[in-house]
């Protein structure tokens, strides 16, 4: 899979393309109708399927001290995208020059003189050029003139809910997650290296691994079961987590600590990935070590018994 992050510099086996334009982040089943019309061109034509996403995205460009919402990091995003056969992603960078195009421009400049695209694919609510003052009419006056094709997909919907991005961040910010994994097809996932902490967990019986989420949207604080995959090691261990600042022993950034059962291996510097099934309870005070380890027991036992029953994620 090639990647590319230059309009100005294509090379040869990514011109041509037939192109799903879009964020992308959570490759959700309304990403995969759009690139599924652009890959129903390229089979056609024997071109290459292109996806074209804005890294960073425009809404980090436009309000940079936003909080974190991104539902996947570009590394994964990129692999989930090869899995389902895309060859050629366009990870164009959203700057000044390119808030600044107006929908003609942008259009002539990147898709046509710059990635000589044959067909392009987007959602049914696409708005682009400064301003977002360009719509579906206005792309499809556009390939008429310049001599691409267009495909628009219309909104795809799960048990009657809209699937979207917002939705699943919604759904993670609302402690949602089993509603979050319905839109994705699968568990959200968040990634990282486990790092040392304070290590109080190991003094009440609890040691867990710790990662920060950085850029990741933060889901609701509060306490989840979860399944944990290793680097280096093969399945998921299941697991009960924590995400927030920990309130009963004292305030400090957001940081994910897991809890997995039956395992005691030292895993500090590993790149984990943790996948939310259920949440539990609210993140709380509690006015002892005591009360907290009390509340501890039952959130594992709760966990465990959920994780009996529930699917580890594919992979």
């Amino acid at each position: 899979m090639t990647v590319i992050s230059d309009f100005r510099n294509v090379p040869a086996e990514a011109r041509n393309a037939s192109v799903a334009l879009g964020n992308f982040d959570g490759v959700h089943a309304g990403h995969r109708a759009v690139i599924d019309l652009a890959r129903k061109e390229a089979v056609a034509r024997n071109v290459p399927l292109g996806a074209l996403i804005f890294e960073p995205p425009p809404r980090r460009f436009f309000a940079p001290d936003s909080p974190p919402f991104r539902i996947m990091r570009p590394s994964v995003r990129r692999d989930a995208l090869r899995a389902i056969g895309v060859t050629a992603i366009f990870e164009l960078p959203f700057n000044a020059e390119m808030a600044g195009m107006i929908p003609r421009e942008f259009v002539e400049r990147v898709l046509v003189e710059g990635m000589a695209i044959s067909h392009l694919s987007v959602g049914f609510d696409f708005q682009f050029g400064k301003g977002r003052t360009g719509n579906i009419s206005t792309l499809r006056e556009l390939s008429l003139e310049f001599g691409f094709s267009l495909s628009v997909t219309e909104p795809v919907t799960e048990h009657g809910d809209k699937i979207s991005s917002t939705a699943i961040r919604n759904a993670l910010q609302e402690g949602r997650p089993e509603d979050a994994a319905r839109f994705l097809g699968g568990p959200w996932i968040a990634d990282g290296v486990i790092e040392h902490g304070e290590k109080r967990g190991r003094t009440i019986g609890f040691p867990t691994a710790n990662l920060k989420l950085g850029n990741l949207i933060h889901p609701r604080f509060g306490i989840y079961a979860v399944w944990m995959r290793i680097e280096g090691r093969d399945g998921w261990h299941p697991g009960v987590a924590n995400f927030g600042r920990t309130p009963t022993t004292g305030e400090r950034d957001p940081l994910l600590e897991v809890y997995l059962f039956d395992f005691n291996d030292d895993i500090y510097g590993k790149q984990v990935d943790v996948a939310f099934v259920s949440f539990l309870r609210p993140e709380e005070h509690f006015d002892s070590l005591e009360a907290l380890v009390d509340q501890m027991k039952i959130d594992t036992d709760k966990a465990k018994d959920i994780l009996k029953s529930a699917e580890q994620p594919a992979g």
